[in-house]
């Protein structure tokens, strides 16, 4: 869920703060004010691509950020690139400045506009006049009938990274003569030099210890020396001082019994400093200066620096690499008897996959007919008397394969009469494709089971174009259905919308200065009738209007 949207600097807008609620949150205000600059803020936060043009005339650079309640598929994109999630929350940022260069922030830590790519599936979908676009490539159309069916892809993604698995391992050993033996050359080279060098793992940790002491020996060495002197053997010596503060203690115990806690908490110290002073005199006898000693050392080093340089971070690393290169020269070695093997476990992975594939298409074909005509009903009530068709294609032919089958799905639409299918992405008009979008989100929820829906926010920017009247309520209805399962965030021109919202936010554009300044304000029940009544009846209200608004607000109240 969105918790809050601030924008400085970004178009008109100087310095806008909004916070959100669970529910319908509903934005209005005359045209012009910003709205929709606010929707593109929240894009841009989303990873959408970002112009120096938009940063307010006279400022450095355009912040936008927003807070997001995080849900577990979104921390688990933060733990993948390393980012910590910070109480439940995630914190996007990102800033624009004047000559072009981007800055991105992720819980205040820098991060590339890819992350918040990957983020974004999880946190929001903006359904605005252009960016609605993006919501309908392949994997989103092909996700959003899964969801409808309440499919599962696990089984299908796991047979088929074991079929693609095996069939890699299968090309490697089919390579032609020359190139086989060339890969054979290196990896016998690459498997001696790593057994050669006889390889303990944690070894290197270890020499660098070692290589420390030899380097610091006469360092080493007197600081031992001087600590056991200071507990055990100098004139002051710790151990000295406790044997004298014992036997004090020990007279005073004869006349007062308390005295003996204390006398064998000092007995207690008196032994861990002997312990200890023996232990340091025993290590600084062993300290000796050997510089034959540290240049071996310092030589074994550098050649497991140069294996791990070309084979991995760590000795581990490459302990495993050496191993994988024996197995790979083991199969070359028995080339034919593996080929056979392979090709046999190949066939069943194949086997396995194209059930689990096909389980998915029969279901997704039984799903997209119940869609459509979910879809048909929702698009009618929304004043687009069309046709609707989800179109579940695809063979298959292992070309085909992929971790969710081999599907490919598609949405078609005739939003006029006579007119022929075609994808719903290609309708000219934003407003159309919002209330598709708006049709299908609807449908979907209706039809999906709970474990399958993904509570996210939902954002619509003037949905209501080219709608009014019985259209624009039912458009109001089925934005708040949606909002029972969604945070969902609206704008909307039309009263007949506004009146369904759970938070209603004005928009407002005023002169200051010389300069024009949005502001964004939560409207309270008074003032949600005053706006709903300016709506009904422009900048001069009346009576009629306020009351009609009343009427309006009660209704849906």
């Amino acid at each position: 869920m969105l918790r809050e949207l601030r924008v400085e600097n970004y178009a008109v807008i100087d310095n806008v703060a909004i916070e959100f609620a669970p529910g319908l949150n509903l934005l209005t205000g005359e045209t012009g004010a910003g709205k929709s600059i606010l929707i593109d803020a929240l894009a841009l936060l989303l990873g959408e691509k970002s112009s120096s043009e938009m940063i307010r005339q006279g400022a450095e650079k355009a912040v936008m950020s927003a807070v997001f309640e995080a849900e577990d598929a979104a921390v688990k994109v933060l733990d993948a690139n390393g980012i910590d999630a910070a109480e439940c929350e995630i914190i996007l940022r990102r800033e624009i400045a004047v000559g072009g260069k981007n800055r991105v922030f992720v819980n205040n830590q820098p991060v590339t506009v890819a992350v918040l790519k990957l983020l974004a599936p999880h946190l929001a979908a903006v359904h605005a006049q252009m960016e609605s676009l993006l919501a309908f490539d392949a994997a989103a159309r092909l996700e959003l009938l899964d969801v409808f069916a309440g499919v599962e892809t696990d089984t299908a993604e796991q047979a088929y990274g074991k079929w693609r698995g095996l069939r890699e391992r299968i090309t490697d050993l089919e390579r032609d003569e020359q190139d086989r033996l060339r890969l054979v050359d290196l990896w016998s080279f690459q498997k001696k030099e790593i057994e050669q060098a006889k390889l303990t793992p944690g070894e290197d940790e270890s020499l660098e210890a070692e290589k420390r002491v030899l380097a610091n020996s006469e360092k080493v060495y007197a600081a031992a020396m001087g600590a056991h002197d200071a507990l055990y053997e100098g004139n002051a010596a710790a151990d000295t001082s406790l044997r004298v503060a014992a036997r004090h203690l020990e007279e005073l115990a004869r006349y007062d019994a308390k005295f003996q806690e204390a006398l064998a908490a000092v007995e207690s110290a008196r032994l861990a400093v002997e312990d200890v002073g023996i232990t340091v005199r025993e290590y600084g006898e062993r300290v000796e200066a050997s510089p034959e000693r540290l240049e071996q050392v310092e030589e074994r080093l550098a050649s497991l620096d140069r294996l791990k340089r070309k084979y991995g971070a760590s000795l581990g690393d490459v302990i495993a690499y050496g191993q994988e290169v024996a197995r790979k020269l083991d199969e070359v070695e028995n080339r034919d008897e593996v080929l056979k093997k392979l090709r046999q476990e190949l066939a069943m992975a194949a086997a396995a996959y194209l059930d689990a594939a096909r389980t998915l298409s029969r279901k997704r074909y039984q799903a997209a007919r119940k869609l459509e005509k979910l879809v048909e009903a929702e698009l009618e009530d929304l004043a687009m008397k069309s046709r609707f068709k989800v179109e579940v294609s695809g063979s298959d032919e292992p070309e085909n394969w992929s971790p969710a089958g081999f599907d490919r799905v598609g949405y078609l639409i005739a939003s006029n009469p006579g007119e022929p299918l075609r994808p719903a992405e290609q309708i000219a008009s934003g407003g159309e494709l919002s209330r598709v979008m708006l049709a299908l989100k609807v449908s979907v929820e209706g039809g999906a089971s709970r474990a399958k829906r993904r509570e996210r926010t939902l954002v619509f920017d003037e949905i209501d174009t080219g709608i009014g009247g019985r259209a624009a309520e039912a458009v109001g209805k089925k934005l708040r259905a949606l909002s029972r399962a969604h945070q969902v965030v609206c704008i909307t021109h039309l009263p007949q919308i506004a009146a369904f919202a759970d938070h209603h936010y004005l928009i407002e554009k005023r002169e200051a200065g010389g300069r024009s300044r949005t502001t964004v304000r939560r409207l309270q029940d008074d003032e949600r009738r005053e706006e709903i009544a300016r709506m009904l009846s422009g900048a001069r209200l009346t009576e009629t209007s306020r009351k009609h608004a009343e009427a309006m607000l009660s209704r849906r109240g």
